[in-house]
């Protein structure tokens, strides 16, 4: 299994808006010291790990740690909708982080999986793995912010397990209209449109290494770390 984007699943690339050029930019930062075991960069991500679930500005150790200055220019929406890109930039950062821990190549690839794409990727070929069907599902329908970032995070540690990357920084943008009035259900159609669309290729898991599903819901934001360094 590689992180790298099947043949078949790519798509056109698009601008980022104001929360993926935030994530996009700050993630490229951190994941390049990650990478390099630059131990600024890989104390960054455990501080960002604890902030899964949370929202945004509420914990005061991330305070500063990235640069989200971009966000507050005035390009229209007002202060509710700096608001909601907080938040997107906050959990789209926070997920990276539970997803980059211990894997050795880039878990953020710019124009790589979306969402529905990746959760496809992690299913035997030609065949619908039902319990993480539902954990997709549960993730669409979640009523907050934090239920989302909570129930992302499981599908996070899942891409981990089989190396599969994600664009943050499309998850960033679509997190920040799901946060708009009206935003979820265009998200939702996002998220199943690159879920169904997904073809099948060789490097997809086989239903041998299809992943363990059964414990992820109680594993907490440092779980699984056979990688000493991420236990800072």
């Amino acid at each position: 299994m590689t992180s790298s984007t099947p043949p078949g699943s790519k798509r056109p690339y698009a601008r980022p808006g104001v929360a993926g050029t935030v994530v996009g930019r700050e993630i490229t930062r951190l994941q390049r010291g990650y990478l390099g075991d630059e131990s600024a960069a890989v104390a960054a991500l455990a501080r960002l790990r604890r902030g899964v679930g949370k929202s945004a500005g509420t914990v005061p150790d991330l305070w500063g740690l990235v640069d989200t200055a971009d966000l507050y220019a005035p390009i229209g929406g007002g202060e509710v909708d700096v608001v909601r890109a907080e938040e997107a930039v906050h959990t789209a950062l926070t997920l990276w982080a539970v997803h980059q821990q211990s894997r050795r190549t880039a878990m953020h690839q710019t124009g790589g999986h979306e969402l529905g794409a990746a959760v496809r990727a992690l299913m035997p070929r030609g065949e619908i793995d039902e319990p993480l069907r539902k954990r997709f599902v549960r993730a669409g329908t979640a009523a907050s912010m934090p239920m989302l970032s909570l129930r992302l995070r499981e599908i996070a540690l899942l891409l981990r397990q089989q190396d599969i990357a994600l664009d943050y920084a499309l998850l960033a943008d679509q997190l920040h209209t799901w946060a708009r009035p009206g935003g979820a259900a265009a998200v939702r159609s996002a998220w199943g449109r690159s879920f169904h669309a997904y073809r099948t290729t060789a490097d997809r898991p086989t239903t041998s290494n299809t992943p363990d599903t059964s414990d992820i819901t109680g594993a907490g934001p440092d779980a699984d770390v056979p990688d000493p360094k991420d236990a800072l």
